[in-house]
């Protein structure tokens, strides 16, 4: 739950902000003829992360159990590379994120309202269809539990109300200071599923080490207990954990984590 409450939180107020942002654009130069085409790219990306969820979902259930491995496996690793290149996207975007937007509209309007749905469209579906396929790999890390799926309701509320209040002003949240903190929190996740998808790939043979466990724990704790859920959506911790797996997780998290929390270097001016 915890876990994917925070994907959902953290992709969603991405989303929300984005779409506040070409908003109260549009509504500031008093040009509200231009929200249809905004709401309209919105719901089509919406409407393609519910897709892309489904379709992963539904693919997954048909496969065989060595194709459900090599899906849920290449999907993992596909996700995790997803994710880590947003964090440092918007790590390096966040500050020029709303002139960029209010460029894209500007350039839009030539081009008619197509074109500004077309932009709305983008610029949500990217967060919406990352949220999609990371969201379907942590499940499969937390064996689907039912507090998984409350956990992504309960993130996209609130990041939708975050959303409404930040573009109203009722509420100041330091943006910087929250991304930094969630970007931190979900390479922690994404060592997890990575951790999972070299699992899969070692039961299909293709990565080796499969039996040579760093620790097994399983007789003491299930995998689908409580503590094991938890402790593997938040940490990536397996019962059962092969050296292969440890050494993955610990080599991604001790090299995302120190370059992500690099400063940046200031620029110099001669």
């Amino acid at each position: 739950m915890l876990s994917t409450f925070l994907i959902a939180l953290r992709e969603g107020l991405e989303a929300a902000l984005i779409v506040g942002i070409l908003v109260a654009y549009v509504v500031k130069t008093d040009r509200r003829n231009l929200l249809a085409p905004i709401w309209s790219g919105v719901a089509l990306a919406l409407a393609a992360s519910f897709a892309l969820g489904g379709f992963l979902s539904f693919t997954s259930a048909e496969l065989s159990e060595r194709g459900e491995q090599f899906f849920a496996g290449t999907t993992s690793f596909l996700a995790v590379a997803l994710v880590t290149w947003m964090v440092f996207w918007m790590k390096r975007a966040a500050r020029t994120l709303r002139d960029e937007l209010h460029g894209k509209v500007d350039n839009a309007l030539s081009a008619g309202p197509l074109a500004l749905a077309a932009a709305a469209f983008f610029a949500v579906a990217r967060e919406g269809l990352e949220t999609a396929l990371f969201v379907y790999t942590n499940f499969k890390t937390v064996a689907a539990t039912s507090s998984a799926s409350v956990g992504l309701v309960l993130g996209l509320t609130l990041a939708v109300v975050l959303g409404y209040l930040i573009y109203n002003r009722a509420i100041q949240l330091n943006l910087s200071k929250f991304f930094t903190i969630t970007g931190v929190a979900l390479i922690v996740v994404a060592a997890g599923v990575l951790s999972y998808g070299v699992h899969e790939y070692q039961e299909l043979g293709w990565i080796p080490g499969d039996g040579s466990y760093a620790w097994d724990i399983s007789s003491v704790m299930a995998k689908d207990s409580i503590a094991g859920s938890v402790l593997a959506g938040t940490i990536g911790f397996d019962v059962n954990t092969s050296w292969i797996q440890l050494f993955f997780w610990a080599a991604y998290l001790s090299i995302v984590l120190r370059l992500y929390t690099k400063p940046a270097k200031a620029k110099t001016l001669v």
